[in-house]
């Protein structure tokens, strides 16, 4: 493939994929299951996300092609791990693309027009991504700007409105137990987890050794410094009841203070941050898909490259019409806690992949991936029982068709092979 991104191109696809639908749904959900504790869910989110952002990053150095953990997993623990990160990353992560589409669409038109028009959005947005990773790049700045804008409008706005009106009480709802904040972590988590797209585009990016570990750090820790903002407005001017029965958090918090007049902004902003994110995990499910079918763990037909473009077009094309497939047929709007089980056991390979690196390619202590590690773990364990039977029930899936191809490409001799020497080949 071939390297076009630059440190500013990798930042804007960090956070392209992370400040996008998440914010603008996630608080919600969060606040129902954390109360008054929703900055400390949210600290716990975003340290799991810093660990697994140490953990990809050092890897990313040491193995800068396409595939992320799915490549890091096969490097350093073998092809099972390897396989393991590589589908939960694309279920969990194809179905959130459904989502994103769908969710854009409720910002963007009248209800009867949602599922073509989010059907269109993806196609539209798969063809960008066919046309090269520079122009990826480039509509990802442009979306990344416009959202940063409009949320700086809704904080401004959450300002003067906790100014104005005064904040509400915090002591208005019970404080949640540990196993609530704990859940909410989990489901935040689904905001953070952007990141890995800088890390799956390791073949793509210049001077990858350097530039990926940088990249990652710098979007992780803007979005965690705007979702931080955020969540603390929102949790102090509407007060945690009336977030978590909100439905639109952020033009709530826009409009408590009589700025009614941000509301068509906002649903500007959340259409175009839903695009970005969409546009982001397209482009990295590709790359996954990619390191997958060259091992030939998905169809190897996925694995060609265009000659012009060098972007994995069929994987693109193909994923475009799962996405677009799901969207008609399917209401996969509630997929929050699906995607969170996925992506947290993506990034469980990864910690366990990087405890193992030695010498020059160890750049953090042991601990970061060991408590990485540890809370994807918790986490995991801790989200909704739906959302963990679905994940179960569709990694059972992916490895049961692991096991019928490597049947259907085991040698079938009785016997073992000789060579000329009389020895039995290996």
């Amino acid at each position: 493939m071939q390297r076009r991104l630059g440190l500013g191109d990798a930042v804007a696809i960090g956070l392209g994929s992370m400040i996008g639908a998440g914010i603008f749904a996630v608080f919600a959900p969060a606040a129902r299951t954390a109360g008054t504790w929703l900055p400390l869910a949210l600290l716990l989110a975003g340290l799991v996300a810093l660990c697994n952002a140490l953990s990809s990053a050092q890897l990313a150095a040491q193995y800068p092609v396409a595939g992320g953990s799915y490549v890091y997993g096969r490097e350093r623990l073998g092809p099972w791990p390897g396989f393991f990160a590589g589908w939960c990353f694309i279920t969990g992560k194809t179905a959130s693309c459904a989502a994103m589409a769908m969710t854009f669409a409720a910002y963007a038109v009248p209800g009867p027009w949602e599922r073509l028009v989010a059907a269109a959005a993806v196609v539209a947005l798969v063809t960008v991504n066919c046309l090269g990773v520079s122009r990826t790049a480039r509509a990802t700045k442009i979306l990344v700007a416009l959202v940063l804008a409009v949320l700086a409008l809704v904080a401004l706005a959450g300002v003067q409105s906790g100014v104005s009106a005064g904040v509400a009480p915090f002591s208005s709802a019970p404080p949640a137990g540990a196993y609530g904040v704990l859940q909410a972590a989990g489901l935040l988590f689904f905001a953070f987890a952007g990141y890995a797209r800088i890390a799956t585009m390791g073949e793509e990016v210049r001077d990858p050794a350097r530039t990926i570990p940088r990249a990652i750090v710098i979007a992780l820790s803007g979005a965690l410094v705007v979702y931080g903002v955020l969540a603390m407005l929102s949790l102090a001017v509407l007060g945690p009841d009336a977030l978590a029965a909100s439905t639109t958090p952020l033009a709530d918090l826009a409009a408590v203070g009589g700025w009614d007049w941000t509301a068509p902004v906002v649903r500007l902003g959340a259409a175009a941050a839903t695009l970005g994110a969409l546009l982001a995990g397209i482009t990295g499910i590709a790359r996954t898909s990619l390191a997958m079918a060259r091992t030939g763990d998905l169809p190897r037909p996925l694995a060609v490259l265009n000659a012009h473009h060098g972007v994995p077009r069929r994987a693109e094309i193909a994923l475009g019409a799962v996405v677009v497939l799901l969207v008609v047929t399917g209401d996969v709007r509630d997929v929050i806690g699906f995607s969170s089980f996925g992506v947290l056991l993506y990034y469980l390979v990864a910690n366990l992949s990087a405890f193992t690196q030695t010498g020059e390619h160890r750049r953090y202590p042991r601990a970061v991936s060991v408590l990485g590690a540890s809370l994807c773990v918790l986490l995991v364990a801790t989200l909704p029982l739906t959302s963990a039977l679905a994940g179960v029930l569709v990694l059972c899936a992916g490895v049961l068709w692991r096991v019928l191809r490597l049947h259907r490409t085991a040698p079938r001799s009785t016997g073992p092979r000789r060579g000329g020497d009389g020895e039995p080949r290996r």
